[in-house]
């Protein structure tokens, strides 16, 4: 947040921050939702207009904003684009269904140092264009 922020005041855009009320989010555009399932991807997604940046690390977010002409990075860096989307979402299908069914998979590694200057390396490139 701190990152998309400092980004944000430097490029002079608004940052605006959605989440459920059980997160608590810093920040004077910040829009509250319920808690209920697809709560906060609905508001973002309703939201979001074209050219837009959208920061998630949710897949399926990605693909909606994306289709919608938005921009999506995920906060390890990521730029998601028309190209490698469904690949993702085909993985991340695969994964669910290797899980269901009694498979284990490894969680993603610890957030970096590095992840931060890919972010933030990304974020400024979105930014730019």
């Amino acid at each position: 947040m701190l990152i998309a922020k400092k980004q944000a005041d430097k490029f002079n855009c608004e940052l605006i921050t959605v989440a459920s009320f059980n997160h608590l989010i810093a920040n004077d555009k910040h829009l509250i939702v319920g808690d209920e399932s697809q709560a906060t991807d609905i508001a973002v997604v309703n939201l979001t207009q074209p050219g837009d940046i959208i920061i998630t690390q949710d897949w399926g977010l990605a693909a909606l904003v994306l289709g919608k002409k938005a921009r999506a990075i995920s906060p390890r860096g990521r730029i998601y684009s028309a190209d490698s989307i469904d690949l993702l979402l085909e993985e991340r299908n695969l994964l669910a269904k290797y899980r269901n069914s009694g498979g284990h998979t490894k969680g993603p590694s610890r957030h970096s140092k590095d992840d931060d200057r890919l972010f933030e390396s990304n974020l400024i490139k979105l930014l730019q264009n």
